[in-house]
């Protein structure tokens, strides 16, 4: 298929070097490190010890992964068509489709490398099960034949995947059973990634119509997709506090409270510019910022306490 040429690429150099940073999405790498280490910061918490080797190279792989599941989606959108408007896509940044495509693979074999060598030195091979099914999902989100994230299954995917299944595989990485501590922490990183997605729909509804892409905001509309983005931070928020009444929650974790300002920026932004592209665009990186900022004020709190 041939690749959509974007308008404007070749402007000014300071325009192309910010199209680059956009493209390499450096915060969101938060989604790849955040679960690792608060699956890591949970088995310190109970047994006083941590290997550090494997935590490293737990690191390494998810990182890698991650940049296969971005270069990849920028491949596999610029085959639908839906990035024709995208100018900080790396495929039209590039116009080299094979090379990028070629690039996200050896992060993929990199990325499963590492953790393949994190399950032989843990001796646990839950940890490959957990991972290779998480890559699978990864694949099927944007990936032909299934393009699951055209179907709305997108923040699903994102929730299984970086809360209970990365936690999972972080806490055997490291010797410790995925104890209800584990859950609950796997709850909380699981929504915050979902909300970024989320958040990242607002923006696009007329090149997702056009792409046949059914978002969950192309679904609900921009006003109602509002009202469950308010909704579940509310939810998510109580069920925080139910975590440290009923004692499943260390007291020191209610430290993620902090990030109420955050939340509460998020609510207003997607509430008074959920129907304005150019106003909302940015409410993912809000979303960024809230799910950087619990994940690592529930770490401080775990090791605190």
């Amino acid at each position: 298929m041939t690749i959509p040429v974007t308008p404007n690429l070749s402007g000014s150099r300071r325009s192309r070097t910010q199209l680059w940073w956009a493209a390499i999405k450096l915060p969101m790498y938060s989604v790849a490190v955040i679960p690792i280490a608060l699956g890591t910061a949970i088995a310190y918490r109970e047994q006083d010890a941590i290997d550090g080797v494997i935590f490293s190279l737990f690191l390494l792989g998810a990182i890698a992964v991650l940049a296969w599941i971005n270069l990849s989606n920028d491949v596999f959108d610029a085959e639908t068509g839906i990035d024709e408007n995208k100018a900080h896509s790396v495929v039209n940044l590039t116009q080299k489709k094979s090379l990028i495509f070629g690039l996200s693979v050896v992060c993929l074999v990199l990325g499963v490398g590492s953790i393949l060598w994190v399950a032989a030195l843990a001796q646990d091979w839950r940890i490959v099960a957990l991972i290779l099914a998480a890559c699978s999902l990864g694949y099927a989100y944007q990936g032909p034949p299934f393009r699951w994230g055209y179907l709305g299954l997108g923040e699903p995917i994102c929730f299984v995947t970086f809360g209970p299944m990365a936690i999972a595989a972080a806490l055997y990485s490291q010797g410790v059973e995925f104890s209800p501590l584990g859950v609950a922490v796997a709850m909380f990183v699981g929504f915050t990634t979902m909300l970024i997605l989320f958040c990242s729909h607002f923006h696009q509804v007329a090149d997702d119509l056009a792409a046949g892409k059914r978002s969950p905001i192309v679904r609900l509309g921009t006003a109602r997709g509002a009202q469950l983005l308010t909704g579940g931070i509310f939810l998510w928020l109580g069920g925080s506090g139910l975590g440290l009444m009923t004692g499943v929650l260390p007291l020191w974790t209610g430290l993620i409270f902090l990030t109420l300002p955050i939340a509460w920026q998020l609510i207003r932004q997607v509430q008074q510019y959920h129907d304005q592209p150019e106003q909302i665009k940015n409410c993912k990186f809000i979303a960024v910022k809230l799910h950087f900022w619990t994940g690592l004020l529930l770490i401080v709190g775990l090791l605190w306490g």
